[in-house]
Formats: C-alpha cells, sequence, structure tokens
C-alpha cells in the first residue's frame, strides 16, 4: 500500500502533462492572408554597396525556411517589394591603446517594404520600416569585419521582415 501511492502520484503527473501537452503544435499557427508570395528584387537606396543580391537571397531563403507560403515566380496572390533605405556604422568602442581609433562598430541597416495583395491590389503595408544592427569588431580590419557582417544584417533583415509578413497582424 505504501509504494500505490507515490505510483498513483506519477501516473497522476504524467496524465496532467500528457493532457497539457496533447494540443501542443509545432509553429506560429497563424494563417497568413495569402496563398502564395512573389518577392520582387531588393532596391538599395543605401550607401551600402552590391547588397541587393545579398539581401535578396537571404529574404527568399527566410520565406522558403519558414515553409507556411510557397514563394513563386508568376500568380503569386501577394507580393512583397523591399527597399534598402540606409546603412550607417556607429563607433561603439574605442581602441584601449588609442582612443582615436574605433574597436567595434554597430553596423545598422534600414530598409522599408510594401506588401500588397495581388487580385485586389489591397495594401497590407506599405513602406513598413525595419531597422537591424549587428556589432562588427575591427580586430582584423575594418573592410573585413564589415564584409563578415553583411550576410548577418542581411539575415535578420530577412526573418524580421518574413515573420512581419506571415505573422498575424
Amino acid at each position: 500500500m505504501p509504494r500505490l501511492i507515490p505510483a498513483t502520484g506519477l501516473l497522476l503527473a504524467l496524465a496532467l502533462l500528457a493532457a497539457g501537452c496533447s494540443r501542443y503544435q509545432l509553429g506560429t499557427g497563424s494563417r497568413p492572408a495569402f496563398a502564395s508570395l512573389g518577392v520582387e528584387p531588393v532596391v538599395n537606396r543605401s550607401t551600402l554597396p552590391q547588397a541587393e543580391a545579398l539581401v535578396s537571397a537571404r529574404l527568399r531563403e527566410a520565406f522558403l525556411r519558414d515553409g507556411r507560403v510557397p514563394t513563386v515566380t508568376s500568380g503569386a496572390a501577394a507580393v512583397l517589394s523591399v527597399t534598402l533605405e540606409d546603412f550607417r556604422r556607429e563607433v561603439a568602442a574605442v581602441r584601449e591603446g588609442d582612443t582615436g581609433l574605433a574597436r567595434k562598430f554597430n553596423l545598422t541597416l534600414s530598409a522599408s517594404a510594401t506588401l500588397r495583395e495581388t487580385g485586389s491590389g489591397r495594401l497590407l503595408w506599405d513602406r513598413r520600416p525595419f531597422t537591424v544592427t549587428r556589432e562588427a569588431f575591427t580586430d582584423g580590419g575594418q573592410l573585413q569585419s564589415e564584409y563578415q557582417t553583411l550576410p548577418l544584417l542581411a539575415e535578420a533583415l530577412a526573418q524580421r521582415v518574413a515573420l512581419a509578413a506571415l505573422d498575424s497582424w
């Protein structure tokens, strides 16, 4: 009888756990307002050279990785257009031996995005702003550190835009 009480308690705890997890669903569970998406090539108005291809690729990869909506080249239910607006570099830390030299920069990439339905032409959002920031340490040289940080900026921007487009709003 004394062993029956802990076993009953364990079974009760497992039953409660199973009941609590029975409706769990992987992902956000939200359905986008469109069935397919066309992603236009990114337009670059910033001072960041040749960023269009990198951001365009990362944007398409973000939608493919999410998998809720297929990206198509024609006949899309909605179209997303992204414009890179600004690229800034701000000194975040200086070198210990020479305060005139930067050791770390905060790199900020700003963009605006428009999402519209193709059938009705209705704007779901117009020139919605997105901004991402990443740190770049200049120990290996400023140019090299920025070059290595740009894919991270592009990835972060793509993730923000994709989540905004696909989540319920």
